[in-house]
């Protein structure tokens, strides 16, 4: 068996099979680096902060594949200027190799415009605020629903909640201030029930309790009966009953006349107006002051005049034990008509004393 192998025909066939082989390997091989392009490489050109139009045109030129990117808008930037590329400037590359560009898109990204219609002023400034948007003029407008938003312009047109726009964008929101007062009513009857809708709403009043004669809801039907009447005075928002009909209002006279005496109150002028005193239910008591205390002014008395001698007071003149046994004259204070008292001895008299008020 050893023999058989070391046959000339038997070598042959392995040297032939081993040749074909390794041919097999070194095609292969080289039609990689065919088809992959081996040892074929490019420089990245630099493309960074110019614009993408201009930046595609010279990866076009060199060979090289692009994909696009957009980032956040940065307003530094140029619009459609190229920020970073990937791999970066002077990285060498195969040909057919994507780069991959960022790019500064033109304006901020899209957002909806929040749903703030009906919703109170100050908690849709807010939620304006959250999704990126600011809000610019602010108008107020009679409305029922006060200091509530009624609807949005961006750039002077009404918008939806929900439309995109760039973000930070200015939208300005027209707010409720209040009904108006004292509207005139108009007239609609001879309307049909269409036209008179259209005429109510731009009175700025609603429409209530339409009654079709028919017990229909035909919008061609003719209104031949209103409350209020026209002409009365309402505040903005109140609502408008209607009667409607096929008929004409002269041939529903009868009826009008009913509705008259139902909603038309008579206001009899030739009575005289009744008066009405209000009374209080508990009557307040009444408190007097009391009179204020008189005053009592002392009188004066009349000064009395003594008619004995005046003592002679102990300090102007000392007086001597040797001298309180003589007699002293005693004068009278009568006038012109006094006499010379008698000398008697007497004792001598007390001092007393003379008020004068």
């Amino acid at each position: 068996m050893l023999k058989s192998l070391f046959n000339w025909k038997v070598l042959l066939n392995l040297v032939v099979a081993i040749g074909v082989f390794v041919g097999l390997v070194w095609l292969t091989f080289r039609w990689l680096e065919v088809h992959t392009k081996h040892g074929q490489e490019t420089p990245v050109p630099n493309v960074v902060n110019k614009s993408v139009y201009d930046a595609v045109k010279i990866l076009e030129d060199v060979g090289l594949e692009y994909e696009v990117d957009s980032a956040t808008y940065d307003p530094k930037y140029r619009p459609f200027q190229v920020l970073k590329m990937s791999p970066s400037a002077g990285s060498r590359v195969k040909d057919g190799r994507a780069i991959q560009l960022r790019v500064n898109p033109r304006t901020w990204a899209p957002v909806a415009v929040p749903d703030v219609i009906n919703k109170y002023s100050g908690l849709a400034f807010q939620r304006i605020g959250q999704v990126g948007l600011k809000v610019g003029d602010t108008i107020f407008e009679p409305s029922i629903q006060k200091d509530a938003i009624i609807r949005m312009l961006f750039k002077g047109n009404a918008v939806k909640p929900g439309t995109l726009i760039p973000r930070f964008s200015t939208i300005d929101v027209v707010v409720g201030s209040g009904p108006m007062r004292n509207i005139s009513i108009p007239n609609v009857v001879g309307l049909t029930v269409k036209e008179a809708r259209a005429v109510i709403a731009r009175s700025l009043f609603e429409v209530g309790l339409v009654d079709h004669e028919d017990g229909g809801k035909d919008e061609s039907d003719i209104i031949y009966y209103q409350d209020p009447a026209s002409g009365d005075v309402r505040d903005q928002g109140m609502q408008m009953d209607l009667w409607a009909s096929k008929k004409t209002p002269a041939e529903l006279q009868a009826k009008i006349n009913q509705l008259n005496s139902m909603y038309r109150m008579k206001v009899d002028t030739a009575l005289p107006p009744v008066q009405y005193e209000e009374i209080p239910m508990h009557p307040e008591p009444v408190y007097e002051a009391p009179p204020a205390p008189k005053r009592e002014v002392p009188k004066p008395e009349p000064v009395k005049t003594e008619t004995t001698p005046k003592p002679v007071s102990s300090a102007s003149k000392p007086v001597t034990s040797s001298s309180e046994n003589k007699p002293k004259p005693a004068t009278s204070n009568s006038g012109s008509n006094s006499k010379p008292a008698t000398t008697q001895p007497a004792e001598k008299p007390k001092a007393k004393k003379v008020v004068v008020e």
